[in-house]
């Protein structure tokens, strides 16, 4: 659900570190994946690796794209769908469980703020989008009660997973591109390439630093669409994810709302957010993204304090004008002085700095 523009700035000369690996070099790669542009940055001995491990990469996400996908009728997460209200308990790929468990899982802990469930009002969102007209009322409270992570009953003894209402959607775009990120980086350590950095839409894997580097460069929450950031990060062998509607939304009878969906409503949001998550687990961050933006700040935030190592940073349009927050973790990141060019681990400027 991404919706803010994570600048990867490595060649600003930021993030400096003792020089290591000089025999390192950099390769980039760029391919469209999961309907998104995927961008790929290695450091490796040879060319020949460095192809490989990319090549290997991408297999790797159009293999997941193949089995979380919500657009591609004959995915295993759609034909999982199909057979909602037969009273069958379905056998799911060890992907499409580990992504199922940690949804439900978030589920639980947001209650209901993330439900994988929402795919039939999400269906009805993109009908809305497209024909620039609000969804009837009538339509909008049927698939809304079809949406509710309880009903998704999950056996980890039979790895089964059965759908109990029919009609029910599965729709993932709020985890799938964080647990495909996180196995992109996977696939690279395996092939002996820790220093990368992966990118799909506004989610982003970072593993060890460039070459004389001690992080990557992050630019965090531009104010405007294609603005500068409203700051940089030092980051390395973390995750971060986007969710915001600075770019994807409808204005429908004079009210904007964001292709976000709160579950528990069954409406897009319309309170105009960014939502930046960072921490070790891809999929957590990215769903933490989608939970945090439907919460809002004031209960949102406090989410991200009570799961372990995850940070955030919210910044959200009032009066025309942004108010920023954040999480207590997000004041322990390194951030980066772009005047001199140097990293520095210090607190953020006080919400409401401008």
């Amino acid at each position: 659900m991404g919706g803010i523009v994570l600048v990867w700035a490595t060649s600003l000369g930021l993030c400096l570190a003792p020089p290591a690996e000089a025999s390192l070099a950099r390769f980039e790669y760029e391919q469209t994946e999961m309907a998104i542009p995927v961008k790929l940055v290695v450091y490796a001995t040879d060319e020949g690796t460095a192809n490989g491990a990319a090549e290997a990469v991408f297999h790797r996400i159009r293999q997941l794209n193949g089995i979380l996908s919500d657009y591609d009728p004959e995915s295993e997460l759609r034909r999982l769908c199909d057979t909602s209200g037969e009273g069958k308990a379905v056998p799911v790929s060890e992907d499409l469980w580990r992504v199922l468990i940690q949804s439900q899982a978030i589920a639980e802990r947001s209650q209901g703020a993330f439900d994988p469930t929402i795919g039939p009002v999400i269906r009805v969102w993109r009908l809305a989008r497209a024909f620039q007209k609000m969804p009837p009322t009538e339509l909008l409270e049927r698939t809304r009660s079809l949406v509710d992570y309880r009903l998704m009953r999950l056996d980890p003894q039979a790895r089964t997973v059965e759908l109990t209402k029919r009609g029910m959607r599965l729709d993932l775009g709020g985890i799938a591109k964080g647990y495909a990120i996180q196995e992109a980086l996977t696939v690279l350590r395996t092939r002996g390439i820790d220093r990368a950095m992966i990118q799909a839409g506004g989610d982003i894997g970072l593993g060890a630093p460039p070459p004389e580097r001690a992080g990557w460069t992050i630019g965090i929450a531009p104010r405007q669409p294609q603005g500068p950031p409203s700051f940089l990060l030092c980051l390395a062998h973390t995750f971060v994810a986007s969710s915001g509607d600075m770019w994807q939304y409808v204005v429908l009878n004079g009210k904007r709302y964001s292709h976000i969906v709160d579950p528990r409503t069954g409406l897009g949001l319309t309170d105009q957010s960014q939502v930046t998550v960072v921490g070790p687990d891809g999929m957590i961050a990215d769903a933490l993204a989608t939970a945090v933006s439907v919460l809002g700040p004031e209960k949102g935030l406090p989410f991200v304090d009570e799961t372990p190592g995850m940070a955030a940073y919210f910044v959200r349009s009032v009066d025309g004008k942004p108010q920023a927050s954040q999480s207590a973790r997000w004041r322990d990141l390194v951030r980066v002085d772009p005047h001199d060019g140097k990293a520095r681990t210090s607190p953020c400027p006080p919400a409401d700095r401008r």
